[in-house]
């Protein structure tokens, strides 16, 4: 936890920031400081010594231009849902919270991209671009909550990414500044971008790179069909060979997802979804297309599932209870 920092400190450094941004957005009384002691990995807390809310490009850069000068470190953050850490203040330091940086630059139909800022929500992205047919692919199971910056931060995933791809795989260009203020663009919209690939080193590197203060993610054409299915097995090493099953007999589920009987009694209480309570295990196997795609996918997924041992199959009939499963 390290040692409590002189007082004399803590003020220099949050009166040094109050010289450029409001004095709302300076926190540094431990009532105000206390919420970001931590993200989703609760086990481990530490307050942060000040922490920084900037609304412009220009005082991140102001932000880190100080720091770096009075040696102090910093870590940004995004909504703090992550599970890995990388939200954690250093007790000695600044968190740089990118939590008022919610616009949406633009969404590109045509072009099939959505520029926006990092403080943007992940379901945010796909919202905007269902007028137009489109969404935004990867899916963590808090994209109701968690931002854009904060999955190009941890490289997040969600229950599609099997057939989707991860973050990285899905966004474009990444623009920012790196720990000294200065400026910095990783990746392109254009098919190609000249210099290093760093795009993949980017993302994933829990902001210890550069802080994300712009993001071009791809957007893809809602699928015309989805269908899941529930497949219930007897014994939890038979559901987890049967995962091997699927991909090995050439499918790629549009998701895929295992769950034991003690978290589908605890999920049913909450969703009501009708889960197999009795299941040792079920595994939840969706497939998206076209109609006939669907179709034919569907019918060989059960295929495979029932030479793998699933004891009872139940296939979402209409959408609503696609969603529910």
């Amino acid at each position: 936890m390290g040692e409590a920092l002189p007082l004399n400190r803590q003020q220099e450094v949050a009166r040094a920031l109050r010289a450029f941004l409001p004095a709302r957005a300076v926190l540094h009384e431990e009532e105000d400081t206390r919420p970001y002691e931590c993200d989703g990995l609760t086990a481990y807390r530490q307050v942060p010594m000040v922490v920084a809310l900037p609304e412009t490009e220009e005082q991140v850069r102001r932000i880190l231009k100080v720091c770096a000068a009075m040696n102090v470190p910093v870590v940004p953050r995004g909504a703090g849902t992550g599970l890995s850490g990388g939200a954690l203040p250093p007790g000695d330091g600044v968190l740089l919270s990118m939590a008022k940086f919610m616009r949406v630059v633009r969404v590109d139909a045509i072009a099939r991209v959505a520029v926006v800022q990092p403080g943007v929500r992940n379901a945010v992205i796909s919202e905007v671009a269902a007028p137009y047919g489109l969404y935004y692919a990867p899916d963590p199971s808090s994209q109701i909550a968690c931002t854009i910056g904060g999955n190009v931060s941890e490289n997040s995933g969600g229950v599609h990414c099997l057939k989707y791809g991860l973050t990285v795989h899905n966004v474009l260009r990444v623009r920012g500044f790196t720990v000294d203020g200065e400026p910095i663009e990783v990746g392109s919209e254009a098919p190609d971008a000249a210099g290093l690939d760093l795009l993949a080193l980017a993302i994933g590197s829990e902001g210890m790179l550069f802080v994300v203060t712009e993001v071009a993610v791809k957007l893809l054409p809602k699928p015309q069909c989805a269908r899941v299915i529930m497949a219930s097995f007897d014994d939890v090493e038979k559901a987890g060979d049967a995962v091997a099953a699927v991909i090995g007999a050439g499918i790629i589920p549009a998701g895929l997802e295992m769950m034991d009987k003690p978290a589908t009694r605890a999920v049913e209480q909450f969703v009501a979804a009708g889960y197999d309570l009795d299941a040792a295990a079920i595994l939840l196997c969706e497939s998206d297309g076209t109609p006939a795609e669907v179709d034919d996918e569907t019918a060989r997924m059960e295929a495979v599932l029932k030479g793998a041992g699933a004891v009872r199959l139940a296939v979402s009939r209409d959408e609503a209870e696609r969603l529910r499963f």
